[in-house]
């Protein structure tokens, strides 16, 4: 099995791709969407979609999983995670595979036991568990990485058990 977790953000969109094969995690790709507060709304949320749905076609994944909306920022940010969230889904619908949503404290317990966890605590854990030398950067790559996991984690095939 293999997942895309993506980390929706309208300045940046991290993903990362893992796979899940032979009892074993395993990163095969990551990276993030980069967009400018200079790019009108539109021309943002256009080149999350473009450039996410070509990450889809050329990774391939069987499944999408994306960050829920936090809402405890501020409602104007919340609003255009939404708007990107929004494409992140029409894209998955478009290269017709399903999507599976994870708010952030389900990921943080999922993946290190503890829902109320520190983005440091998650990114050591990512680190662990897909047995990378260094933490990948920045943070939101860290998250959608975590966010893959969490949906194979979550799925039943994976056995802590077996990885600690």
């Amino acid at each position: 099995m293999r997942v895309i977790g993506i980390d929706p953000g309208t300045a940046r969109t991290g993903w990362g791709v893992v796979e899940f094969n032979n009892g074993l995690l395993k990163l095969i790709d990551f990276g993030y969407i980069k967009t400018t507060p200079s790019q009108s709304k539109e021309e943002r949320l256009k080149k999350i979609y473009e450039d996410l749905l070509a990450v889809i076609k050329s990774k391939m994944p069987d499944d999408m999983a994306i960050e829920k909306i936090f809402f405890n920022i501020n409602v104007k940010t919340a609003l255009s995670v939404g708007q990107a969230r929004g494409v992140c889904l029409l894209a998955a619908a478009i290269a017709d595979i399903p999507a599976y949503e994870y708010n952030t404290s389900e990921v943080k317990s999922i993946i290190t036991g503890y829902g109320r966890a520190t983005k440091d605590e998650v990114a050591s854990r990512v680190k662990e568990l897909l047995q990378l030398e260094e933490t990948p950067k920045p943070n939101d790559i860290t998250d959608a990485l975590a966010i893959a996991a969490t949906h194979i984690i979550q799925r039943g095939d994976f056995l802590e058990e077996d990885h600690q």
